[in-house]
């Protein structure tokens, strides 16, 4: 269990400047410098108004330790993970605290060749130098920071996912929620044949139009609302790093990610076939067929990027998805990302030459989905333990969680890994009325307490 508040399982996320400030930053960027023995770290941060300051002060630790900073700026996350490949540096630091509200800041970590870094693999190690107070010793060759733009050979490497060829002019609703989506929206706007109708495309701190997390009902309106102002063919919205990006059909609905990694995984074998697909365990019923169809190996995974990632490496899988809507690529540093999904969507829709609702619209109806719903409870560890029992039979896993499956229903509940809360995923085969009363049930036992 950590002992400073902002070191998470994947992370280090926290209010500032309570749980994460610059004497924090300096404190991890020279024991991170120091634990991974680097020589170069490539850094860069978002828009909230902590980010400048942490990243000086991390980037002031780093170079104490002795290791040189390129400082990429402003920028998503994924320009972090394809930047410490590109670059061949040591590590890689991106300032986010991506969806969270703008009091939040905190930090992702990458080693060489963008291997993430999880509290089990280094940042329990960084909190214990950090915590036992070790003294600075200020290195004799201290390091220095170099700035560079990033973004254009970002924008080239994306050609190699998709062929900008093949996609058709399309009309669409892009969402940035004033995070940092719209440098690279900008880029990408003089390249495709798309008319882009961009709302919330500059970054802004004070996140005036609401948290950027699509993942929340509450935070869809926007989008939704353009969608069906301008008649696009399809509406995307991105989290404040960028890292995940959020589909609405051409009728403003909102799609499950669930359905996109269906829809990811059928393009992406359909011209390699026989690879590997990793996903998460969730929701599994769409994925498992939609893979096996396609001549493809479904993997499954632990949710969380740490370890969806780790799973891919060992297996060598080509693409992996998350119902929560991150997509990771082999060629792509086995890292997600909030633009290939974008693009490679675009020219199904044209290549298949079907709206998104066609494109999905088999999906949801034999494999309908409650979506994840999350309960705030006391004691999450006991109710998992206490719904066990209560469904006993059926085909079960605790690969993440509690997963288990009937003929005709199955349902994941898993435990948050840094708040009290217990999250429900329910899918039906062709079912409707069943999911829905199957969630109602499990909700009712889920917060009875």
């Amino acid at each position: 269990m950590s002992k400073l508040p902002g070191f998470k399982a994947y992370d280090i996320r926290g209010k500032v400047p309570e749980e994460l400030n610059t004497d924090l930053a300096y404190k991890i960027g020279y024991n991170y410098a120091k634990y991974l023995n680097t020589k170069k770290i490539i850094i860069g941060h978002d828009i909230r108004k902590s980010s400048e300051s942490i990243s000086q002060s991390l980037a002031q630790g780093i170079n104490d330790a002795g290791s040189n900073v390129i400082d990429i700026g402003l920028c998503g996350t994924e320009m972090i993970y394809y930047g410490t490949s590109f670059l061949n540096a040591d590590g890689g630091i991106m300032i986010t605290a991506s969806h969270n509200p703008p009091e939040y800041n905190g930090m992702k970590f990458v080693k060489k060749n963008s291997v993430p870094v999880g509290y089990n693999s280094g940042l329990n190690e960084i909190e214990k130098l950090i915590t036992e107070n070790r003294p600075i010793k200020i290195s004799d060759k201290k390091g220095s920071v170099t700035k560079i733009d990033l973004m254009d050979d970002f924008i080239q490497n994306l050609n190699q996912f998709y062929n900008v060829k093949k996609i058709k002019p399309l009309k669409v609703v892009v969402n940035s929620g004033n995070g940092c989506a719209g440098l690279a929206l900008d880029k990408l706007e003089y390249i495709l044949p798309v008319e882009m109708i961009k709302i919330f495309n500059d970054p802004d701190s004070d996140f005036p139009n609401g948290v950027p997390n699509p993942l929340l009902p509450e935070c869809r309106s926007h989008t939704i609302d353009a969608v069906k102002k301008h008649n696009p063919d399809l509406g995307v919205a991105w989290d404040g790093d960028y890292d995940r990006c959020f589909f609405f059909d051409e009728n403003g609905n909102f799609i499950e990610g669930y359905y996109i990694v269906g829809l990811l995984a059928k393009s992406i074998l359909k011209n390699n076939p026989g690879e590997n697909i990793v996903h998460d365990p969730r929701l599994t019923w769409n994925t498992l067929d939609i893979t096996k169809d396609n001549g493809g190996n479904a993997v499954q995974s632990v949710s969380g990027h740490a370890f969806i990632k780790e799973k891919m490496r060992e297996v060598n899988a080509i693409y992996g998805g998350e119902m929560s809507a991150h997509h990771y690529f082999r060629d792509n540093a086995y890292s997600d990302s909030g633009m290939i999904p974008f693009l490679l969507i675009l020219q199904l829709i044209s290549e298949e030459n079907k709206t998104l609702s066609e494109l999905v619209g088999g999906m949801i109806k034999k494999y309908p989905c409650s979506g994840e719903i999350n309960s705030t409870i006391t004691n999450p560890k006991e109710k998992l333990e206490e719904i066990a029992q209560k469904y006993p039979g059926g085909k079960r896993d605790r690969i993440d969680g509690l997963s288990v499956e009937y003929q005709n229903w199955r349902f994941n509940l898993r435990i948050s890994n840094t708040e009290p809360i217990i999250r429900l995923n329910v899918e039906s085969m062709g079912d409707v009325d069943l999911m829905k009363e199957k969630t109602e049930e499990l909700l009712k036992l889920i917060r009875n307490n």
